[in-house]
């Protein structure tokens, strides 16, 4: 029979652990700071926090939504939805950037009370149906309610409802089933091409050289470049407000005055910025395994 300090350190790395495993699934002040909700353009709504970005697609068959974020995170949805007069539970289909904690770990939720078909990228499923688990970096840190997929994606498909069509590109590396999402809106007399990019981030621990877990991992970063940049922008939009400058470009919607979230060379300047960013940090891990 273990010693009782055998028993007492067992206990406190498992306390470590479950800590660790809590704290990565606890929302920054700034993901859970409160937004204004409003229109972008045609029947496009940003319905998140000052951090993490929601979006509304609002269709006469029901509403899609992108991004459920943390559990924290519904009731600042569900109620910016609401401000803007619609309906949370016609939420007719769920989609995500990607399967990161601050993006799917509420998607169980949001589909408990809406019935929202879930449709994830192929590469991505095995992470949100898992929970977490499956994920190549967190997977022995994150946890979350798992939740089933109802439609896989693939490179290319197309989600549609009410006469509103998005379409799924894959832009993987930040992680395996990156998801960056485009659709055209009607505004002011015109059409513009809407991008919403998944993400191009290199988070902190990532290998990009010998990597067993992801050992694809640079190409697939590469893919993600060339991707974003035959993606025709009008409307620059990606996961986190921090991406496209949602605070200061709101501060900037005036009525007459020309939307500022049409910023295709602000996309051009992001992505470029983003590969030579990616170029500068494989090169470094290039060095350090020779």
């Amino acid at each position: 029979m273990p010693r009782k300090s055998t028993i007492f350190k067992r206990l406190f790395v498992l306390a470590l652990a479950l800590a660790a495993n809590a704290s990565a699934q606890q929302p920054s002040p700034a993901e859970l700071r409160p937004f204004p909700p409003f229109r972008i353009a045609g029947n496009l709504y940003y319905v998140g926090s000052a951090d993490l970005a929601n979006y509304l697609v609002v269709t006469p068959a029901g509403n899609i939504l992108i991004n459920s974020d943390f559990p924290a995170n519904l009731p600042l949805i569900k109620g910016s939805i609401e401000k803007l007069g619609f309906k949370f539970g016609d939420t007719k289909i769920l989609l995500i950037s990607h399967a990161h904690d601050d993006h799917d770990s509420g998607s169980a939720a949001v589909i408990r009370e809406t019935g929202a078909k879930y449709m994830v990228m192929d590469a991505d499923v095995p992470v949100v149906e898992s929970g977490g688990k499956a994920d190549f970096q967190y997977g022995a840190t994150v946890r979350y309610a798992p939740a089933k997929v109802d439609r896989v994606l693939h490179d290319g498909d197309e989600v549609a409802l009410g006469g509103t069509t998005l379409v799924a590109h894959l832009t993987p590396g930040h992680t395996k089933g990156c998801t960056t999402w485009t659709m055209k809106v009607s505004d002011t007399g015109n059409i513009y091409d809407v991008v919403i990019i998944g993400s191009p981030n290199i988070n902190p621990g990532y290998k990009l050289v010998d990597n067993p877990a992801y050992p694809q991992i640079a190409q697939d970063y590469e893919r993600t470049w060339s991707v974003l940049k035959s993606l025709p922008c009008d409307i620059f939009l990606g996961a986190h407000g921090s991406y496209f400058d949602l605070e200061e470009k709101y501060a900037r919607m005036k009525p007459g005055a020309p939307n500022p979230f049409i910023d295709p060379d602000g996309y051009k300047a992001y992505v470029a910025h983003k590969e030579r960013d990616f170029y500068a940090e494989l090169a470094k891990q290039q060095a350090a395994a020779n």
